[in-house]
């Protein structure tokens, strides 16, 4: 889709959602991915929708599909500290800068928004704390994002008081955001979608054993904040949704930093998902590209995506990233595609080019070699 469309599109459902907002009680309404109608479908989850819970289900142009195939495209980390903080203030819209195009052609998007989203709060007591204000979800908008998971060790960063500043960003951004909310509940409630007639199902969750995150702001019965993979709640959550025939896709911040093969706890984790019916997995953390491909069960897992929009270079393989395309037929993803991309000195991942794409796809594609993944879907 041409960036005009996008952006007459964006103007026509924005403006719809605009009047529909409210419709439910403390509800939070979205335009929709990629279209120009909304309605607020049944979710998964069993708890009632309110203000900081998932947006409503949304339904998308099927695009040049056979009937029941549709693309989603998932890409790494991406916060907007250092470096980039500065593309933030000068123009929210461009963050991206050459990355945007490649974001916008799958029929959804989704990235890891590895920051709290507020300008308060306390930093907490860790090596690195991020935060970003709210003109973010304008960046991740703007640039072709539709979903955003904030289930990760950097989304309370600042706190009570920015963690509540971000629940209150997602609200008022109508900003689709998973794996964040206000009680456990609404943390591991799944955005849903329709695409190409076939219902689809978005969970985020956060596996790193940081005590910030998981200590003291994993979301509980009466409290806030993100998802907690050691929950059962997260395996229940994807159970409900495929029984209730969604396409499942879970994405999770999980593994070790700088590994590129995937620990005991991600294999686990992964088996327990497909299990609970989970279509798909995704990962991000280890700052490094980790194996991707299927498992014997037909469950695609991509273990690591990278740094993707990201606040400094190393000069080696924490550069590299990529924007991988899942395409899916019903429940199914029948097909991968991986584009290279690599991190320059503005932070922004470009697509990567010669013999760098060469490299980087080399690299992809042995990361696989330490996984029982497959190249192909099982017959």
């Amino acid at each position: 889709m041409i960036a005009r469309d996008r952006l007459r599109i964006s103007l026509v459902v924005s403006a719809a959602a605009l009047l529909i907002a409210g419709c439910t009680s403390g509800g939070t309404h979205v335009p929709p991915p990629r279209g120009p109608e909304s309605t607020a479908g049944t979710s998964p989850a069993s708890h009632p929708r309110t203000a900081s819970a998932r947006p409503p289900t949304a339904t998308a142009p099927s695009g040049p599909h056979r009937a029941g195939e549709f693309t989603i495209s998932f890409a790494g980390d991406v916060h907007f500290a250092g470096r980039v903080a500065k593309r933030l203030v000068d123009d929210p819209a461009t963050a991206f800068g050459e990355a945007a195009p490649g974001l916008a052609k799958a029929d959804l998007t989704v990235v890891n928004l590895e920051t709290a989203i507020t300008t308060g709060g306390q930093a907490q007591n860790k090596a690195f704390t991020f935060r970003a204000p709210p003109t973010a979800f304008t960046a991740l908008r703007d640039a072709g994002v539709d979903v955003a998971t904030m289930a990760n060790n950097h989304g309370a960063d600042f706190g009570a008081d920015g963690l509540r500043d971000s629940l209150a960003a997602i609200r008022s951004s109508h900003f689709p955001v998973i794996g964040i909310g206000q009680d456990a509940a609404h943390a591991f409630a799944p955005y849903t979608t329709t695409l190409n007639g076939v219902r689809v199902a978005l969970i985020g969750a956060d596996q790193v054993q940081d005590e910030t995150t998981l200590r003291l702001f994993s979301a509980g019965p009466h409290q806030p904040g993100v998802a907690n993979a050691f929950s059962p709640q997260l395996t229940e959550a994807v159970r409900k949704a495929k029984a209730a025939g969604y396409v499942v896709i879970v994405y999770v911040h999980w593994g070790i930093e700088y590994k590129t093969c995937p620990s005991g706890l991600q294999t686990t984790l992964a088996g327990a998902l497909a299990r609970a019916g989970a279509d798909a997995v995704i990962g991000t953390h280890a700052h490094v590209l980790q194996g991707a491909g299927w498992r014997p069960d037909g469950t695609y897992v991509a273990y690591g995506l990278g740094n993707y929009l990201w606040w400094m270079s190393f000069g080696n393989n924490q550069d590299d990233n990529g924007v991988l395309t899942l395409t899916f037929r019903h429940a199914s993803v029948v097909s991968d595609a991986f584009a290279p991309s690599h991190l320059d000195s503005r932070g922004v991942p470009l697509p990567a080019t010669g013999a760098e794409k060469e490299r980087i796809a080399a690299e992809w594609k042995a990361a696989r070699k330490c996984t029982d993944l497959a190249v192909t879907a099982p017959r």
